[in-house]
């Protein structure tokens, strides 16, 4: 019986080594047998619930494991929907204008050069003043009819971009224009503020040009600014004065056109007075009057690359009007083209005031066809007659090199005060040749000036006196600025 009860075992034995579910040893590795698919996806459904879909990571039996819970998987991106003409997908809508543009057309402008839009741009100015770091926007293809205008601080935020792509035109009709009023279009008490584009101010000024009592002045103002910028626009046929500063610092004109007739009453091109650190370049300009005017009180003025003409040329003054103190300083006017000019560099002041004008350079200066280009005038009046007086805005240190081209008139004027002579005035490679003898030509004329030639002139300089002046007076405290 003990026989048979081992041999009944060894069978046994041997039976189950064949079977797939034991475990063997197969060469030099334990295999663990594969469980049947059907028994894993019964083990995930008892595991998972009813939920689909894969755990994020793991193998079978849902090794890597999870919450348990699995996120839906993302919504497909919209696809564009096909176009009903061409089946090719259909853009998606343009973004809404950027926060901070305050555009006049929202504000109820017309644009139609008929309506009066003078509220619609308050409005717009309103909203960009309130916000700061704005642009207001005014658009392309449009002609705004706008009255006189204050765009104003000094509670405004800073750093408003004025844009400027369309047109801006003034009212001609009388009933606008209070008397007395000094602008038609001012900015006043602004840090940062710029005027930039491609658009037109058109001062329809016709009407203004015969009446010479006329008040409206000037066309385009700023005053009491600080980091003032005007670059890209057209100012033309301005009332009076095209672009006036008055009381600003830290000034850049740029890149822009100023055009009205040559016969255009006082329409002076860029009119600067208490203003100091302004740079004006690469400008356009053709007026009835300067071109440029410096007025006192500025300083560190520096001009350069400006083509001129027609119109009066490049003024300092008229200084000392009414007996008045003027203060002038550390003026530059460089690379400047003037032609057709009744004058090319002028300083002219009143008899009777007081002040200095020192510190003036006039570089790289080409005339054509300019009545008289170099000009001081201490005897300066507009008037039909004017009353001497013996005091004088004291002239010294003006500086002109390289000035050359063609006169009409006069090569050089050099008028100065009995009671107080120039003194410094200094020429450096002066070349001036007649146009022609179609006028009567006039010699150098030079009265109470001194100073030296550094080279040789033409024509020649020689009623310039050497040295300084024996009789210049001490200047009181009253004079000093």
């Amino acid at each position: 019986m003990r026989c048979f009860g081992l041999l009944l075992f060894l069978v046994l034995f041997l039976l189950c080594s064949n079977f797939d579910g034991c475990e063997g040893k197969r060469g030099r590795h334990w295999k663990q047998r594969k469980t049947p698919p059907s028994l894993v996806r019964k083990k995930e459904r008892a595991k998972n619930g009813s939920r689909h879909g894969h755990s994020g990571g793991g193998g079978l039996g849902g090794g890597g494991g999870g919450s348990g819970h699995l996120s839906p998987p993302p919504a497909p991106s919209p696809s564009p929907s096909p176009s009903p003409k061409t089946g090719s997908p259909v853009p998606a809508p343009a973004s809404p204008k950027s926060a901070g543009v305050f555009d006049v057309l929202d504000f109820g402008a017309k644009g139609d050069g008929v309506t009066d839009d003078t509220k619609a741009f308050e409005a717009a100015w309103a909203a960009a003043c309130k916000a700061g770091d704005s642009v207001m926007a005014v658009p392309a293809e449009f002609e705004f009819l706008v009255g006189p205008i204050s765009f104003s601080g000094p509670y405004c935020q800073p750093n408003i971009v004025f844009q400027l792509d369309g047109m801006i035109i003034a009212p001609t009709n009388a009933k606008y224009w209070a008397s007395g009023l000094l602008w038609w279009i001012e900015f006043t008490k602004l840090k940062g503020i710029v005027i930039r584009g491609s658009g037109v101010i058109e001062g329809r000024g016709s009407v203004w040009w015969t009446d010479t009592d006329s008040d409206v002045d000037p066309a385009l103002r700023f005053y009491g600014s600080y980091n003032v910028s005007v670059t890209g626009i057209t100012i033309q046929n301005s009332q009076q004065c095209h672009l006036k500063f008055d009381n600003c610092e830290a000034v850049q004109v740029y890149n822009i056109t100023i055009a009205s007739p040559g016969n255009s009453l006082n329409t002076d091109g860029i009119h600067l007075q208490n203003s100091r650190d302004v740079m004006i370049h690469h400008a356009n300009m053709s007026c009835g009057d300067d071109c440029v005017s410096i007025q006192t009180g500025c300083s560190n003025i520096n001009i350069h690359s400006v083509d001129c003409g027609p119109g009066h040329g490049i003024s300092i003054g008229g200084l000392g009007r009414d007996n008045s103190k003027a203060c002038v300083s550390n003026i530059t006017v460089r690379d400047i083209n003037l032609h057709g000019t009744m004058t090319g560099v002028r300083i002219k002041t009143w008899q009777g005031g007081s002040g200095s004008v020192e510190g003036i350079r006039f570089s790289n200066i080409r005339v054509s066809e300019v009545q008289t280009p170099i000009v001081i005038d201490q005897f300066y009046c507009d008037r039909s007659s004017c009353k001497n007086h013996t005091s004088a805005v004291a002239l010294s240190g003006i500086a002109y090199e390289n000035i050359k081209g063609t006169y009409t008139v006069k090569p050089v004027h050099f008028a100065c005060s009995d009671a107080s002579p120039c003194s410094d005035i200094s020429l450096t490679r002066v070349e001036l040749q007649p146009l022609q003898e179609r006028y009567h030509m006039y010699e150098p004329f030079c009265w109470q000036t001194f100073g030296e030639l550094f080279t040789p002139t033409v024509p020649p300089i020689a009623c310039l006196q050497n040295g300084k002046p024996a009789s210049n007076r001490i200047l009181s405290d009253h004079d000093l600025c």
